[in-house]
Order: structure tokens, then sequence, then C-alpha cells
């Protein structure tokens, strides 16, 4: 076998079929699927932060908006950066990046006394994380021969819902701590929740440290025109797989990439060798990502990118804006039903136990009130109610479908969305929001599965960031207005997601059938 295979050109799917799959695919689905939730842990941070340091910083429903968009913005500016990056130094460089930014900054942020700074620091959060979300999926993709390339992708879903479960349960532990250091009159307080925030930093500087025993993803070397080095990587993913020598891996030649390199054939050197700090480099380099972006317009991509940016818009608006505000109106719905027992209230109208008229001045009452542990708990239980969901999705993704999964998902979310306006009390608010997060949630995971195959690999990871900032864009947006609208008419953005949600499901139908093609 080795012999005959050694005298011929095999291609990339061929290539890695023959590697097998086993404890190498186990461990980089362990790694990838740890960073995916250490992203949903570092987007949803803020949702215990809220209500936690409402009297440190004085934060008014407005201020609170505004400390939930901080990431959003950043990761707006962020994934098309991150984009460009890997696409041209590789992905696991770029992750590396990324997630020791996230872990540095983050632990940086928990002495932060200044409101603006804090805001400031969590924009640098969410710049950082949206590159380890943008492209951890690619990275581990491009690893997984086509039979089980969506399947794995898929299992992704679970460890988000990882993520979500054990988020609370940081929180629940160390938020109603009696912690409290220094005094406001020495200008250095820390909390329980500064804490909470450093212990929620440290997992990207683990995970960013890890990654340095994994190696690049062979695909990206092909198309940088690296064959002999996606060679080495390869023999050494058989050797882990099967236990054999590296010698007896029957890959001999790697095919060369169809498609052109412009780099490689005008320079005759590798993308990543190109400097991004020297003007010179820098010259070559614009271009070439310039180019990269036009050709996701192009006749060949144009109607993907648009399907893929648009549905990423409906669907991370209404996701990233309640998921983070769920645990403030669960603290309001607590706080509404000890003052008045037995009393049917609604979404829109609980927020009146924050804005009271005292001689025409709003004061915000919710200051200095703990968390009810009733919040954890219900909190806990929205990432528990996505465990079914997260086990469904890759167990049946072959026999339905990714486009079924995301059409279901998107539809039933929306009309979930609808009955949030609705709900009388507290557990109907519940079970409401634990269907929307396990739904929506699914959704997202599974856009991030069909685009690993909807792009070739030199426009993978920047197809994916395109769409990503136009989903960063929804979110910020939607936290803004949610921000301003939760205290005065909170309906207006109920239906606006609920809107975004049905047009993303309807525009799901003209999305290809993906997960049994070859990687490109």
């Amino acid at each position: 076998m080795s012999d005959i295979n050694s005298s011929f050109e095999i291609d990339y799917e061929q290539a890695l079929t023959l590697t097998g799959f086993g404890w190498f695919h186990y461990r980089l689905l362990a790694l990838c699927g740890l960073i995916y939730a250490n992203t949903a842990i570092g987007i949803t941070v803020m949702s215990f932060v809220l209500p936690s340091a409402t009297c440190d910083f004085r934060m008014t429903s407005e201020d609170k908006g505004w400390l939930t968009a901080a990431p959003m913005l950043g990761m707006v500016v962020g994934s098309y950066f991150w984009g460009c990056l890997a696409d041209t130094k590789g992905r696991r460089i770029v992750l590396i990046a990324a997630l020791l930014l996230d872990g540095t900054v983050g632990l940086i942020s928990t002495a932060a006394q200044i409101f603006p700074i804090f805001m400031f620091l969590r924009f640098i959060n969410g710049f950082a994380i949206t590159g380890a979300m943008g492209i951890c999926f690619p990275y581990l993709g491009e690893f997984q021969p086509t039979a089980y390339r969506e399947k794995i992708l898929c299992w992704m879903e679970l460890f988000w819902t990882l993520g979500i479960v054990v988020l609370p349960c940081i929180a629940w532990i160390i938020i109603p701590l009696p912690l409290k250091f220094g005094s406001p009159d020495g200008g250095i307080v820390f909390s329980s929740w500064n804490l909470f925030v450093a212990l929620c930093s440290i997992p990207s500087l683990l995970l960013g440290l890890w990654l340095l025993y994994f190696p690049e993803s062979p695909k990206f070397l092909i198309e940088c025109g690296e064959h002999a080095l996606a060679l080495e990587i390869l023999k050494d993913i058989y050797h882990i797989n099967t236990g054999r020598d590296r010698n007896e891996c029957p890959i001999g030649r790697l095919k060369e990439s169809d498609r052109s390199n412009t780099i490689m054939e005008t320079h005759n050197r590798s993308i990543r060798t190109f400097n991004i700090h020297d003007p010179k480099h820098m010259k070559i380099l614009l271009p070439e990502i310039w180019e990269q972006t036009k050709a996701l317009c192009s006749a060949e991509f144009r109607r993907n990118t648009a399907l893929a940016c648009v549905i990423q818009f409906g669907i991370t608006t209404s996701y990233y804006t309640l998921m983070i505000w769920f645990p403030e109106l669960f603290g309001r719905f607590e706080e509404y039903e000890k003052r008045y027992p037995n009393a049917t209230v609604s979404v829109c109208d609980v927020s009146s136990i924050v804005l009271e008229n005292v001689n025409d001045t709003l004061v915000d009452d919710f200051c200095g009130t703990e968390i009810d542990t009733k919040v954890y708990w219900h909190t806990l239980l929205l990432g528990i109610a996505c465990i079914p969901t997260s086990l469904w999705l890759p167990l049946c993704v072959h026999r339905l479908g990714a486009k079924f999964f995301l059409i279901f998902s998107l539809m039933v979310a929306g009309l979930v969305t609808i009955g949030l306006a609705y709900v009388g009390n507290s557990t109907q608010n519940l079970i409401l929001s634990c269907i929307f997060e396990a739904l929506t949630s699914m959704g997202i995971s599974t856009v991030y599965c069909v685009m690993v195959d909807l792009f070739p690999t030199n426009l993978r990871v920047m197809a994916a960031a395109f769409s990503l900032t136009f989903g960063r864009c929804g979110a910020l947006l939607g936290n803004l207005m949610f921000g301003f609208l939760v205290d005065l008419n909170c309906l207006v953005p109920i239906v606006l997601f609920s809107i975004m949600l049905f047009g993303s499901a309807i525009l799901c139908f003209f999305l290809p059938d993906t997960g049994t093609t070859a990687l490109q």
C-alpha cells in the first residue's frame, strides 16, 4: 500500500481518510469544544455582572445596555480582523493569540474601578473572543474526513451547552460570597463579582497554552504551498490514530490545490512567511486580502455570502440579546413576586420594580438587592434545557440534514419569542426561556457547521468572519435597543426579534445542502 501510494499524488480528502479516525480527532474535538464552551462563558459572563455590579458602578438600565453592547462592539470590530489574519498567518497561531488576549484582558478588567474603563476592557474581551469563536469551527473541520465532518462539528453544540451550564454554577458559588476588599473612599474595591470575572478569564489562558501542542491545519498549509509540512502533520496524525510508525503512513505525495495561489506564484513563498509588521510585506498582503474579500462577493459565492450574513444577523440579534438579559429579567420577576405574591405580570410590566417615580425622578430601587438563588437555578435550567437538543443534533443530522435543524429551530424560537410577551408569571417565563435557549443555540451552532462546507479553504475563515461581523452588529444593536426599551416598551424589541427569527428561517430554505461534499 505504501509503495503504491508513494508513486501517486493523492488529494487532501484521500489523505485524511488514510490517516484514520481516532485519538487525535477526539483530542482535537475536546480542545475546540472547550474553546467553544469558553466563548459561551466569555459572551454571557456579563449576564451575572449586570445585577451584581449595579451598585458598584451605579448603573441604570441604559448603562447596562451599553455594558452588554461593549463586547458586541468588540466582536464587530474583531471578526473581520481575525478572519483576515487567520487566512494569512494560519488558524492555530491566531487562535492562540485571541485566547491569550481574552484571558489577559479579562484578568485586568477585574481591577477596573471606573465604569468607562471597565466597559472598554470588556470591549477588548469581545474583540478577542470573536477570534476564537470564528476560527475554532473551520480549524476543527479541516482535520475531519468527509464522512465524519458534519457530525463532529455538530457535537460542538454540546460544548456550548457545557459553557451555559458551567457559568451559573460558578456564579452561584462565587457571587454570593461575602467578599469585599477595600473601600470606595480608597478608590479600590474588590467584590465577589470581580473574583467571578477573574475565574471566568483563566480558561482562555489555559486553552491558549494547550493549543501550542496542536498542529496547524494541513489543508491551510497546502493552500499556502507548504506541502512538505502538511505531509509531516498528516503522518503525525496517522501515528497518533493508529499507533504505527510514521514511516508506515501510506501517503506519498499530496496534490496541489486546484485554486491558484497568487502569493506563491508571484513571490515563490508561503503567505505565512510575510511579516504583518513590515510595511513592504503589508503592501503585498493587503491586495491579497482585498482580493479574497472581493471573492466573497463574486458571482460564485455572492449568494452564499448574502444568505450567511443575513441569517447570522437575524439569529444573533435575538439570541445574544435575550441570553444576556435573561438573568436580569429572572431577578426582576423574583423581586416582583416577593412584593406582590400570586400577582399576574408580564415581562414588560415587571420592570416597574426598578422604576419608581419619586418627585418626577427615576430611582433605581434594584440597587443593593442580592441576586436571588432562584435566578442562579433558573439560569442553570436554561443550560440544562439545551442538553436534549445538543444530543439530537449530532445524532440525527445525517438523517434529517442541517437545513431541517436550522428551519425547525428558528421557526419554533420565533413563536416562543412572541410568547414571552404574554407570560403571566416567572414559571411561564422560565419555560419559554428554556425552549428559546435550547432552539436558538442549536441554530447558531448549525450555522457554523454549514458554513464550513459553503466556502473553500482560502475563503472559509474570512467568510465566517464576514458573516459574524453582521451577526455581532445585530447583537450590538439588540443589546442597546433592549437596554433603552426594557423599562419603557419592551414589546417592541420582542416583536422585532421574533420577526428576525422567522425571516432567518425562511432564508434557510435557500441554503444549499451540505455535509456530503469533499472539503475544498
